[in-house]
């Protein structure tokens, strides 16, 4: 397949066709084609789930994002942590500080509590490359003491939100090995193709699951004895 540059032409006979310049280009055109390839590596990363998100750190094993029936994208990550659960619960459970370790969060607020179901308002951004979504949601949570959470959206700029995490002990691991999971639905309120819209909320969950897996061994590591 022949590439012709845009406004170069040659007249044969009744028609005009386009062709390719010869020569040496110069260092603009250079430095455009380096970032137009850029751009398109980065944009490949991100659709196929082979980005900067997988190499964070060994803990995380498995992060997968699809789209969701009834519209949204569901996603579901996983990661093995050395940890007390007591450390897990409470780093999960800490509501008032998420936005201080959390990527992309920057208010989590906690506006009510009825024994084990609390209300907390949280905004945030969501990126993926040039494109960026606000969040501001208040949601529902209802906790199983050190085993589970569930969370569900109650009002805010989202179509619908539902999910939340669960601690498992880690088969044949030792004294505080433990698997965390999160899996759940989210679907924006705007209208975004499926190509858009599975990368960028795959990329901000993982984020945001690396956040917290960093901050529970981050306060595990406080207490060295804690850990066996």
């Amino acid at each position: 397949m022949r590439v012709y540059a845009w406004g170069q032409s040659v007249v044969r006979g009744p028609r005009t066709r386009f062709v390719k310049p010869r020569g040496r280009r110069g260092p603009a055109a250079t430095a455009a084609r380096r970032a137009l390839a850029l751009f398109c590596l980065l944009a490949t990363l991100a659709g196929t789930g082979l980005g900067l998100d997988r190499a964070w750190a060994a803990e995380i094993t498995h992060v997968h994002a699809a789209p969701a029936d009834g519209g949204g994208v569901a996603v579901q990550a996983e990661a093995h942590i050395n940890a007390p659960a007591d450390v897990i619960w409470a780093t999960l459970t800490d509501y008032d500080t998420l936005d201080r370790f959390i990527p992309g969060m920057q208010k989590s607020e906690v506006l009510d509590r009825h024994g084990s179901i609390v209300t907390v308002h949280q905004q945030g951004v969501a990126n993926l490359l040039f494109f960026s979504y606000r969040i501001d949601v208040v949601v529902e949570a209802s906790e199983e003491p050190q085993s589970r959470i569930r969370v569900r959206l109650l009002h805010g700029n989202l179509r619908r939100l539902n999910g939340g995490y669960d601690v498992v002990k880690a088969p044949q691991g030792n004294e505080n090995e433990y698997i965390l999971r999160w899996s759940g639905v989210i679907d924006p309120d705007l209208s975004l193709p499926e190509f858009v819209a599975v990368p960028m909320i795959r990329s901000n969950i993982s984020e945001q699951f690396q956040g917290m897996v960093d901050e529970i061994l981050r306060r595990s590591a406080r207490d060295p004895g804690a850990v066996k």
